[in-house]
């Protein structure tokens, strides 16, 4: 088994840490962020999602994953760092990708390998990476070695996808391929395969999120065009999808999480060939505003209600809200306000009140609200994030403390039979 130092300890890097270390390898897990590596020498793991702490809290008392805070030489560094999208220039910030470079550099040796697991733009890896890490002395030629590996995990399920997912791997030579591919073979059980280079690796990653994103596009156009035609999209969708060469997805209120939203717009940065891709953005991005059309229709005038949002995470029973759709409609609510204001305490204001209600998030910047809080006197609920608890509601329970009993249900979750049974007016994305 190999040293591994694994460069960023966050929604990847730590639970790919955690699988090395109980795959047998020493690894040392890096992080800027001093609080974090505090917790975690406490034992605290903070993201939540099913049985990391207890897989995390397995490699740290075996002694196989330790945290540091200094990089540490080993045989491999698994660099797991955030790419934000800047949205003023409309390109990938990979600041902290040279950043987690500079750090690898003092203690890289001939014979290491580093791997870039980030989603970039293509050939990131070989224009950022390359030049830093060459700036030791050592050349990627053949005296260390580069790849890239996209990681490809799901947000709630990411232990079990992390063995199963099937993984591609390029390297900058054919030796830091097989290197790299020798790391992931000791705990991937899918299919590794490996391209001549990173920068076709770093494509896959973006054309993969980016289908899905396109295909979605789809769904929710045809959700917008079913309602113009007073057509129950998803019942068309449904029997459309009996066709055996159509499998068109579900609408939604839009996209959310770090990839989908963002990856299609990394994958044109350097291409004037963004059409299709850029069409289905906007179509996606601007769901938000179809669901506030759904809802006038119910309160025609917003102005001095109360609007219950339910969901500030970007998809089902997970706690993560990067990019939410929810969180974009209360803003998109409060006439583009960029935080959640509190509910206003009596009198009558011209502003739309937003209580935002989750049952997943534990956030202090967002002023979240309980489920009797957030939909008492409210005007209408408009569900957003498909967690079970919200299937679950009782809708005539939720009808004796509401304002008016109004409902938007942006996910498909609700049965809307039931709602209307209990006295509320429907729409449904």
């Amino acid at each position: 088994m190999s040293t591994v130092c694994v460069h960023g300890l966050g929604y990847i890097g730590l639970p790919t840490a955690a699988m090395l270390a109980n795959s047998g390898h020493d690894v040392r897990g890096y992080d800027v962020d001093s609080d974090l590596i505090a917790s975690l020498r406490e034992g605290d793991v903070s993201l939540s999602e099913p049985g990391l702490a207890e897989f995390v809290g397995k490699a740290l008392d075996d002694g196989r994953l330790t945290v540091v805070d200094e990089v540490v030489p080993a045989e491999y560094h698994l660099v797991c760092v955030p790419t934000p999208f800047d949205e003023d220039v409309r390109r990938a910030d990979l600041e902290y990708v040279r950043a987690a470079s500079r750090g690898v550099r003092p203690v890289l040796r001939e014979g290491d390998t580093v791997i870039l697991e980030s989603t970039v733009p293509p050939g990131a890896t070989h224009s950022e990476m390359r030049p830093i890490l060459e700036e030791s002395g050592l050349s990627a030629d053949g005296e260390f070695g580069l790849a890239h590996c996209p990681e490809t995990v799901l947000p709630g399920n990411i232990i079990a996808e992390l063995r199963a997912n099937d993984r591609i791997v390029g390297g900058v030579t054919a030796e830091a391929t097989a290197a790299s591919v020798a790391l992931y073979e000791s705990f991937v059980d899918g299919t590794i395969r490996s391209t001549a280079g990173p920068t076709t690796a770093e494509f896959v990653k973006l054309i993969q999120n980016t289908a899905r994103d396109v295909n979605i596009g789809l769904a929710n156009e045809i959700a917008r065009l079913a309602h113009d035609y007073g057509i129950d999209s998803r019942e068309a969708i449904e029997m459309a999808n009996a066709h055996p060469r159509v499998d068109i997805l579900r609408p939604g209120p839009g996209v959310g999480g770090h990839c989908l939203p963002i990856d299609p717009w990394f994958l044109g940065e350097d291409s004037d060939n963004l059409d299709l891709i850029a069409a289905a953005r906007r179509v996606n991005d601007g769901m938000v505003g179809f669901v506030v059309e759904l809802l006038r229709e119910l309160v025609p005038e917003l102005r001095g209600t109360r609007i219950a949002v339910l969901g500030a995470a970007y998809k089902g029973n997970v706690d993560d809200t990067r990019m939410s759709p929810g969180l974009a409609l209360a803003r998109e609510l409060q006439h583009g306000s960029e935080t959640i204001a509190p509910a206003t305490d009596g009198g009558v204001s011209d502003a739309t009140s937003v209580a935002v209600h989750d049952p997943h998030v534990e956030d202090a910047t967002l002023d979240l609200k309980d489920l009797d809080d957030a939909t008492r006197d409210a005007h209408a609920v408009v569900v957003v994030t498909d967690h079970d608890e919200f299937a679950d509601l009782d809708p005539a329970e939720l009808a004796e403390r509401m304002a008016e009993p109004n409902v938007v249900d942006a996910t498909g979750i609700l049965d809307l039979g039931q709602w209307r049974d209990a006295g509320f007016s429907v729409r449904r994305v």
